[in-house]
């Protein structure tokens, strides 16, 4: 990783550093802080073993590069999108609802027991009060 440091920027932090911790404690904060690096690049390379562990083979072919943030770019995810050749699915659609079809509350029903207020099965019409 960079960091976007470049070679004025690190010279520009080694004069601070100079200043900071003084030229005879200098060698021994850039020994702890090349200690802290290594540490820190151990622990990232084990949690990358165990998690290639955990997620088998699968996790080898992600393509990481893919999926960088920094690579996030809308108005390309939009452009691919719109020239997007696949055929859309079809949409089905639904039958429209009827004021007496199944599952409705004014449908009718043949638990009340009242013969007068039923229609007749098969008829739409609305039941009689």
């Amino acid at each position: 990783m960079n960091f976007g440091l470049t070679m004025d920027k690190v010279l520009i932090i080694g004069v601070i550093a100079v200043f900071l911790i003084g030229p005879d404690r200098l060698p021994l904060a850039a020994a702890q802080l090349a200690r802290f690096v290594r540490a820190v690049r151990s622990f990232t390379d084990t949690a990358k073993e165990r998690v290639r562990d955990e997620v088998g083979p699968e996790f080898d072919e992600v393509d990481w590069a893919k999926l960088d943030p920094r690579r996030y770019d809308p108005r390309r995810i939009v452009r691919d999108a719109l020239q997007d050749d696949a055929p859309a699915a079809p949409v089905r659609a639904r039958p429209a609802p009827t004021k007496y079809g199944p599952g409705s509350k004014l449908a009718p029903s043949s638990t009340h027991g009242d013969s007068a207020s039923s229609s007749s099965p098969g008829s739409d019409a609305p039941p009689t009060i």
